[in-house]
């Protein structure tokens, strides 16, 4: 038999006769990693462990401990565990389709009987008794026709009707459990024993049309989670439960920061105490942006159709724009017209006004635009995502040569600003060019260099995307790390050489010569309205004292020091600090625990001994204990804490 070499990430090669599995491999390694093996990548492709490899090939094994290995768990648990429990709960079920998502799983049955949250343990103690079973999982292939007569005799409909509406002809993967007790349709790869699963638990339950079409049936979809084990399982519920405690929205209406109705769904009632924050998030950044030579401009919410054909976002985006038509008065013509759902095609319109030259470059503007863009009402999410938001948004006009140091500049801003507003760990994602794209390899291979250059000039680990760049050239996302934990992408830089082109953006060169300007696309919180939410959860509704709508609770414990309390407030209000004046006829214990609630920062109590002797006792958020202070050594410390970062 001939033999083959396979090439292992580290660059070593390991030479196998041709056949030999990922098992093998594993083996020939060491018999600690065989043990751990679940699959293997060969040559880019996920392979299940046992499949033979035939010719010279890049790979490398995947275990449990990997996020690869994790999801493949995850795969097996939802289409061998929780497809076979619920069909021997409910043996007239029909499997549909079961996927890995984002920390869990999901698999769609259609049930003659309701399903609820309150039968999950059932099905979770039948889930736990097929995996103490050990069960060996075996794959076997066959022709199109063989998987449909498997699947018609089993009843199965929706399986057959995936098959049938397959392109391919042979080579479907049909994975069986303990001498075809139990087989599904699946892409795989699989663990080949259900003792390698780890921990997992089954959270909710929903409805679901097959294929996501409502004009088909209604399916029961069933969601899990899973982990490596007990302990992963158990962070991650934490998580999930710390995570319902902040929900914006639950906070939200609470604090009377906003709300949302039905007569305008997915955008933003903002009330006084929520404006308050986005004011003052607004005004912090404008500061930002003038300190690093932004210059603030605004451009209109209506634009006719023609600017968006020639910025092809007409052809790309229009189902999700908002269209108008107006009969033009004087004419007999409809205008049509969209309400922007982004800025940059009227941002070159305002650099396009009068002759650029080369020294005048890079121009950098911003601009708080209110855009709009039509989500599906299923995908809307409080502040997280509405269809009416404004972004922090802004595009510079450079040249090649100056993406470099572009790049470097708004990754400090970006890194000062998340740091400022509390995030102190955040990731960069480099994204490289797609296989659809405009524009040369030439110029392609120095924006990436640029932007590369532009990371690793400041010290900063980044994580290469590949293929994952916009179109029309590279970017950089930034993902920053909340609280609990949770992954959030909201800044991004992205370097066009396509838009310029389509609207005729040009500078005057050196030499007198016509030249297109690079266009950056860069924000840093993203919308206002998620990255509001975003500060919402992570602080779980306790902002800092600078961004805290209501800052300061003046409190009384008897009338007589109404005027000393009213005082007090107007020379708080005199310095910029946003005060509550309680001289309500209510126990004092009453006011503190309204008013902590509320989630004001400083809770400011006076009575006759306060009065006569000009303190103030004071109890700050999140403490039982209170000090007492010369009010005026407070209105100083509070002045300062008042102050937006520098």
């Amino acid at each position: 038999m001939s033999e083959i070499n396979l090439t292992l990430p580290d660059g070593s090669v390991r030479v196998l006769q041709k056949g030999s599995s990922g098992y093998d491999l594993a083996l020939d390694i060491g018999p600690g990693l065989a043990k751990a093996s679940i699959a293997v990548t060969v040559n880019d492709v996920q392979k299940d462990i046992n499949d033979p490899i035939d010719e010279d090939s890049r790979v490398s094994i995947i275990t449990i401990d990997s996020e690869e290995g994790l999801e493949i768990m995850r795969h097996t648990l939802t289409a061998q565990v929780l497809a076979r429990a619920v069909k021997n709960l409910y043996p007239k079920a029909k499997l549909a389709i079961g996927p890995t998502i984002k920390d869990g799983f999901y698999y769609d049955f259609d049930i003659e009987q309701t399903i609820s949250i309150d039968d999950l343990p059932k099905i979770e103690n039948e889930m736990n008794s097929i995996i103490k079973k050990g069960s060996k999982i075996t794959k076997r292939y066959f022709s199109k026709s063989e998987a449909l007569k498997v699947f018609k005799s089993l009843d199965e409909s929706y399986k057959g009707e995936i098959i049938n509406d397959s392109d391919q002809e042979e080579n479907f993967q049909l994975y069986y459990q303990d001498n075809d007790e139990f087989v599904d349709l699946c892409r795989g790869p699989h663990l080949t024993d259900l003792n390698k699963i780890g921990a997992f638990k089954l959270t909710k339950v929903s409805g679901a049309y097959w294929r996501g079409s409502s004009d088909n049936k209604m399916l029961t979809r069933i969601y899990g989670t899973a982990w490596k084990d007990d302990k992963d399982l158990k962070k991650y519920l934490n998580q999930i439960e710390e995570a319902e405690k902040r929900d914006h929205r639950k906070i939200g209406k609470e604090l009377e920061l906003f709300h949302f109705q039905d007569e305008a769904p997915g955008m933003v009632f903002w009330h006084e105490k929520g404006w308050t924050i986005y004011k003052t998030l607004q005004n912090y950044m404008r500061n930002k942006l003038e300190l690093n030579d932004y210059k603030e401009i605004n451009t209109p919410q209506v634009v006719d159709r023609k600017l968006w054909e020639a910025s092809g976002h007409w052809d790309k985006y229009r189902e999700n724009m908002y269209i108008t038509e107006i009969d033009e008065e004087h004419a007999n013509e409809k205008r049509t017209n969209a309400l922007k759902p982004m800025n940059c095609p009227c941002h070159v319109q305002v650099y396009n006004q009068g002759l650029k030259s080369y020294k005048d470059l890079p121009i950098r503007y911003a601009e708080f635009g209110s855009c709009h863009r039509y989500e599906a009402s299923g995908t809307l999410h409080g502040l997280m995502r509405v269809r009416g938001f404004t972004q922090d948004d802004g595009h510079i006009f450079c040249t090649e040569d100056q993406i470099k140091d572009e790049a470097a500049n708004f990754i400090k801003l970006l890194s000062e600003i998340y740091n400022q507003l509390g995030f102190e760990k955040f990731d960069i994602k480099l994204s490289t060019r797609p296989e659809t794209r405009v524009g040369s390899d030439e110029v392609w291979d120095r924006a990436e260099s640029s932007l590369q250059n532009a990371i690793e000039s400041i010290g900063i680990d980044y994580e290469v995307m590949p293929g994952d760049g916009a179109f029309y050239g590279p970017k950089l996302d930034f993902v920053l790390t909340d609280a609990i934990g949770r992954e959030w992408q909201c800044g991004t830089f992205q370097a066009d050489f396509n838009l310029p082109d389509r609207l005729s953006a040009e500078y005057v060169d050196n030499d007198g010569n016509k030249q297109m300007p690079v266009m950056i696309h860069r924000a840093i919180l993203g919308s206002f309205e998620r990255f509001i939410g975003i500060l919402i959860e992570n602080y779980a509704g306790k902002l800092p004292f600078w961004l805290a709508p209501k800052q300061v609770a003046i409190t009384t414990i008897t009338s007589d020091s109404n005027e000393y309390a009213a005082k007090i407030m107007q020379d708080l209000q005199s310095k910029g600090i946003r005060c509550v004046l309680d001289i309500r006829n209510e126990k004092i214990s009453y006011k503190i625990r309204e008013h902590s609630t509320a989630k004001i920062p400083y809770i400011v109590t006076v009575g006759n001994k306060e009065m006569e002797n000009s303190t103030i006792s004071l109890r700050k958020l999140g403490s039982n204990e209170t000090s007492l202070h010369k009010l005026n050594d407070f209105i100083q410390e509070v002045e300062l804490l008042a102050a937006a970062p520098k």
